[in-house]
């Protein structure tokens, strides 16, 4: 496992569920978004929409994955029971099994991991273990996916709980961007035609934080995926080879970006799906740079310049990082942004005692808060909200599908159709490719 030894005293304790059952027993005087965290996520499996927690207000597309019931011994097993149960099974398993955890998932299943990363990351070490049968994914859907196409053809990849989506990444679905680009070639000209230089009217870049169908959708198209990490290098990769870019689904990412790499704001419309032309007229798309999606994550959405102002207010000589996922005023006001593994990184490599104000998903503070104990450590919502989705992975479910596992079943089975893995593979391949370059800190250069 990649993370490093947790220290004991309880003001350490990186576990959010721990955090979270003291608020609703009142033994703590911290706020959460939702009581409801505190229940087992097996009560919200079979009722519509993410769960409790940021994305809670989001809307859910028809026909969303669910999770079928979960036997009662896991639901009703304590902590302890659950932790000996998860070793044991890995244990039983061995070589056979891996295990991949991102850096949002919750303290009590990441502990369990082989390997803890970013989507970059952990898209990275999907084919790293080429030997191991099963792949068990603590992540989200689309994560899996990108697993599944990665990894060996006779590797299974399994998600613990298939509720466990994405709200950013199903705020675009296939047949709103085949739409899109229909338009798009009504505004632009035919799109696959090169110009005098050499360049296509638009390169179409997705989001790692996207379906399979969106990635195969880029990947028929000359296009490429991205991650938080190397966004800046992608974009670089595809102004290369057209002149704008269609960026989708995250509108913060692709804004924050493209600005810091010089891209006028005014050159950056926003493409609405459910309106003609996304919301633009043909010339602003003509004149555009880079269209952007009309999504975002809304565990990045709830940090604001009124948190930042506050902190270092309270904090004096704080320093602020926030992932470029945040809104682009979050992003201005922060001294740094950069992805989870570069949040990581900035703080491993701080040599004196300082107060980090973080502006990412709270299981993470939480873990480099008690990793990191000569720092200060804080994230900049008050309010505990872990991500909804990632929230969904509950150490019961690791448990069941281990001892699934060891019982000669395969749980949960995440497999991309060839039609749809061939060109999804290849935007990957071009992803994995794009490698940025690194600083002196050794995170991504922004």
């Amino acid at each position: 496992m990649s993370t490093s030894p947790l220290p004991a005293p309880a003001l350490r304790d990186p576990s959010v569920d721990h955090a979270i059952q003291a608020i609703v027993a009142g033994a703590s005087s911290d706020a959460a978004c939702a009581t409801d965290l505190a229940a087992g996520p097996w009560d919200f499996d079979t009722v519509p929409g993410y769960g409790p927690g940021s994305s809670m207000g989001d809307v859910i597309p028809t026909g969303a994955p669910r999770q079928g019931e979960l036997p009662a011994e896991y639901r009703e097993a304590d902590e302890d029971e659950l932790d000996a149960r998860i070793k044991a099974a890995r244990t039983a398993l061995g070589d056979r099994v891996v295990v991949l955890g991102h850096f949002y998932q919750r303290e009590e299943v990441v502990r369990h991991a082989d390997h803890v990363g970013d989507s970059f990351q952990l898209a990275t070490a999907a084919r790293a273990y080429p030997d191991a049968e099963a792949i068990v994914f603590c992540g989200v859907h689309f994560m899996a996916e990108t697993a599944d196409l990665l990894s060996g053809q006779d590797q299974a990849v399994i998600l613990p709980n298939l509720a466990a989506g994405c709200s950013m990444a199903d705020m675009a679905d296939i047949d709103q961007v085949e739409e899109c680009w229909e338009q798009l070639a009504d505004a632009l000209g035919p799109l696959d035609e090169p110009d005098a230089d050499g360049l296509v009217p638009v390169i179409p870049v997705t989001y790692m934080n996207s379906s399979a169908d969106i990635k195969g959708f880029v990947g028929r198209h000359g296009g490429i995926v991205c991650t938080s990490s190397n966004a800046r290098t992608v974009l670089d990769w595809a102004f290369a080879r057209g002149r704008r870019v269609l960026f989708f689904p995250d509108q913060h990412l692709g804004r924050n970006t493209a600005k810091a790499m010089g891209v006028p704001l005014e050159r950056m419309p926003m493409w609405n799906p459910r309106r003609p032309f996304g919301g633009n007229s043909p010339e602003d798309l003509q004149d555009s740079r880079v269209i952007l999606w009309h999504g975002f994550c809304s565990v990045h959405r709830r940090f604001t310049v009124a948190q930042i102002e506050q902190a270092r207010a309270e904090h004096p000589g704080v320093r602020v990082i926030v992932h470029p996922e945040c809104p682009m005023e979050v992003v201005d006001a922060a001294d740094e942004s950069g992805s989870t593994d570069y949040i990581r990184t900035a703080i491993a490599a701080a040599t004196e005692p300082t107060t980090f104000a973080v502006g990412t998903e709270i299981n993470l503070v939480r873990r480099l808060a008690a990793q990191y104990p000569q720092h200060t450590i804080f994230c900049l919502d008050p309010v505990v909200c872990p991500c909804s989705t990632m929230y969904r992975i509950h150490p019961g479910y690791l448990a069941w599908v281990l001892e699934e596992l060891v019982a000669g079943r395969t749980p949960n089975r995440i497999q991309v159709p060839a039609d749809v893995a061939d060109p999804a593979r290849l935007a990957l391949e071009r992803m994995l490719a794009a490698k940025p370059p690194v600083t002196a800190g050794g995170g991504a250069a922004r």
